[in-house]
């Protein structure tokens, strides 16, 4: 089956584990739910906070591995490394919905992702070698020991740029489900044969967008179900684990671009946070209110607004990573389309809501415009450094 889509459209092995990845997802989210309720993993509604008006469950992150594992243990034989990817991702899943029952402290929060990313070097998943682009052909840097930790900065560094981008409804899930479509496309204008490498983070692409679309059926604003960070840091993962076997294991100039440009803007924002708080002598971990997820509903941009805008820059920035890559035309006129998408939300959000200024938080928990009430500075829940 994967031989004959592959001969034909490559794209079509995709398609598979996406419809089981989201079917999964959707009939195993009320059980998180559930799941949720009786172990007490709930983001309470509270004044300072959390926006969301009542109690709402946050364990969605263990439906979206269910989607995934399933669709990748039917439709993966040919992932390299597949079920050793099932391992890291079910390790950190679990992990992390430990954590979003009982609230560990950031400090041994950061130990779980420092020990997952070890996990996935030692079960043989590594960035050996970076190809830079050079006048004529590329010249391959090979990392030799600095493999490991350069693995394991990458793996820790997804895991906690998906986890501050989730702190809106819908956002985090429709981004990840973006950049994996992003990594799809890559890994389909690389494809030798049926059962390279680049089939099999075709496949894995496909999974990853299901079991995030399949979420948004209950995510999207109004939000009746959180990921939670066992959702946050499984997606992480999961997009460490395709950029890895896309980027270390063919290689060509500029592949390691695609996976950075489409990330440009959760990575962005979480190196901005970093900065932002250094600079303040406040510790990374500490929450504030200068994301951008805060900084567009301070504006006066609603829920559904906001995570639009997040797809639109997001698509932008993987269509200019895949225009790079090699794709033309369909990727010129999706990103004309795109930047279109965006500067009709950005006029019509001027055009019903006067420009106000953005102040910096007050206090901790609160972002203040001036002729607005106060925002929380958390949007819907408890990150492990919003």
């Amino acid at each position: 089956m994967i031989a004959a889509a592959v001969s034909g459209s490559p794209w079509l092995s995709a398609l598979p584990p996406f419809l089981i990845a989201s079917a999964v997802c959707i009939a195993a989210v009320p059980g998180s739910m559930w799941l949720a309720k009786r172990t007490g993993a709930m983001a309470q509604p509270d004044d300072d906070r959390h926006l969301h008006p009542r109690p709402t469950p946050r364990l969605g992150g263990l439906a979206m591995f269910a989607g995934f594992a399933v669709a990748i243990a039917i439709f993966g034989s040919a992932i390299t490394y597949r079920w050793q990817i099932v391992a890291v991702t079910g390790v950190i899943t679990i992990a992390m919905a430990v954590d979003d029952i009982l609230d560990l402290n950031w400090l041994s929060k950061l130990g779980i992702e420092i020990g997952v990313g070890v996990l996935t070097v030692l079960l043989g998943i590594a960035i050996t070698s970076i190809a830079i682009p050079g006048s004529h052909t590329p010249s391959v840097w090979e990392l030799g020991l600095l493999a490991a930790p350069v693995t394991v900065v990458w793996l820790v560094g997804m895991q906690v740029s998906v986890n501050l981008l989730d702190g809106a409804d819908g956002v985090a899930a429709g981004v990840v489900a973006i950049v994996a479509a992003v990594c799809l496309l890559a890994a389909i204008n690389r494809i030798q044969s049926a059962n390279d490498v680049q089939s099999g983070v075709v496949i894995l692409s496909g999974a990853v967008m299901g079991c995030c679309l399949g979420f948004l059926v209950f995510n999207l604003p109004p939000a009746r179900v959180f990921m939670g960070d066992s959702g946050s840091h499984f997606l992480g993962i999961a997009l460490g684990a395709i950029t890895i076997l896309g980027v270390a294991k063919v290689v060509v100039g500029l592949s390691i671009l695609v996976p950075l440009i489409a990330l440009g803007l959760p990575i962005g924002d979480t190196l901005f946070a970093i900065v932002r708080r250094a600079l303040s002598g406040q510790n990374p971990a500490k929450p504030d209110a200068g994301h951008l997820h805060h900084r567009l509903r301070a504006v006066g941009l609603n829920p559904i607004e906001t995570a639009v805008t997040f797809y639109l820059v997001t698509g932008i920035l993987g269509c200019l990573a895949l225009t790079i890559y090699g794709h033309r035309r369909i990727i010129d006129l999706a990103l004309g389309l795109l930047v279109v998408a965006l500067v009709v939300l950005i006029w019509r959000n001027r055009r019903r809501v006067p420009k106000l200024p953005f102040v910096t938080a007050i206090e901790e928990s609160e972002v203040q415009v001036d002729g607005r009430r106060a925002l929380p500075s958390h949007i819907h829940h408890r990150g492990e450094a919003d």
